[in-house]
């Protein structure tokens, strides 16, 4: 009953940042166009972001481990709803970089200690779990999306959607406490006398969440470019092939939980970076923009339970530093989720777009091959 009750908590972490991200992603347009900002100036108040995320990350691994995940999941998640309120109201530039900044910082709270202590759950449950709690952060991501495509529509202000949707969310995240594994802190000496900055292990894990949040990132920016552009399809059917990438990652995290149990992690990965890779390379060699949005949906559904594996693997590397190897992982990760658009972007300036996105392909097959390095540690003698 108590493994339970955690199981639906974590679970409502993982949809709560998932719905707070959706929303601020569908009210981007608003906010823009009140503050009368260019291309270029948005772009620096979606960089605050980043730069919170990968500070944020220096000390949320290490306070994870020393407080407890659940000491820091609760406010966490409570603030992180919070903190998009302002951003709604924002004046001017300067005042929402500031606030986006913040933003930052307590997402990346949130997100390590919530996948720290999705790996307790995991370890108490005994099997898989940690592709459904990343799914429950897709369909968060739907749900929040569509809440801010409403209100855009009912022409509600972005500080008062933000407000109208967090504020909730702030309250359930205090009222989950409850239901959370208690803290466990790592002892401090084990801790420090432990602690390695930047395990090998653990970097290369981080390298694979690189590879395939890159993947994600640049079907978030540059699928409909392509079959808008390269396919020659209208705008509307063009928006069909990110709407079968994030549909096709939601229903397979569901599913991956019972995959890797069956499977195994390796084997999961190793046949997942397989099928992403196959279905980017039929979108890419495709003459109708049909079959395109077919591949762009297997691509969906091999990068979905990718990424959660090796979260998991890296919660599971060494347990006295679960949050550390965590937040090492997710900067590398977010690192391609943010560069990944950009990577993307250079190389179709130089060589086109579908050879550009040849580079997501060969980094699933990276994935894939690389399969292996989660296979857990065997017990020390």
């Amino acid at each position: 009953m108590i493994a339970r009750r955690a199981r639906i908590a974590v679970c409502f972490f993982f949809a709560l940042l998932g719905i707070v991200s959706g929303v601020w992603a569908a009210r981007i347009p608003t906010i823009k166009q009140s503050l009368h900002l260019s291309d270029g100036r948005l772009s620096l108040a979606l960089l605050a972001v980043a730069v919170g995320l990968v500070t944020g990350m220096q000390f949320a691994g290490r306070l994870t481990d020393r407080t407890g995940s659940a000491r820091v999941l609760v406010p966490a998640g409570a603030a992180c709803g919070l903190a998009l309120i302002p951003a709604g109201f924002a004046p001017d530039l300067a005042f929402l970089i500031v606030t986006l900044f913040a933003w930052g910082l307590l997402n990346a709270s949130l997100d390590v200690s919530m996948n720290t202590h999705a790996v307790e759950v995991e370890r108490v449950y005994g099997r898989p779990l940690m592709s459904s709690f990343h799914g429950m952060y897709s369909a968060g991501g739907l749900l929040g999306a569509a809440a801010g495509a409403l209100t855009a529509w009912l022409e509600v202000s972005p500080g008062i959607t933000f407000a109208l949707v967090t504020v909730p969310l702030a309250a359930l995240a205090v009222l989950a406490r409850s239901a959370l594994l208690p803290s466990v802190p790592a002892r401090r000496e084990e801790h420090r006398a432990r602690r390695v900055r930047w395990h090998g292990r653990v970097v290369f894990m981080g390298a694979m969440a690189f590879a395939g949040l890159l993947g994600e990132g640049s079907a978030g920016d540059w699928s409909a470019v392509y079959l808008h552009e390269d396919l020659g399809a209208a705008t509307g059917l063009a928006a069909l092939a990110f709407a079968a990438v994030s549909v096709a990652m939601t229903a397979g995290r569901f599913a991956g939980d019972r995959l890797a149990l069956r499977f195994g992690p390796v084997a999961l990965v190793r046949w997942s970076g397989l099928l992403a890779a196959a279905g980017l390379g039929l979108a890419l060699l495709a003459a109708e923009p049909v079959w395109a949005i077919a591949g762009f949906g297997l691509f969906g559904l091999g990068l979905a339970t990718m990424v959660p594996q090796v979260f998991s693997a890296a919660g599971n590397h060494d347990r006295s530093r679960a949050g550390e190897a965590i937040a090492q992982v997710a900067t590398l990760g977010y690192a391609g989720l943010m560069l990944g658009p950009v990577i993307i972007g250079g190389a179709a300036e130089l060589v086109g777009l579908p050879p550009a996105l040849g580079i997501p392909v060969a980094l699933c097959l990276f994935m894939s091959a690389s399969a292996v390095s989660l296979r857990p540690r065997a017990p020390a003698a």
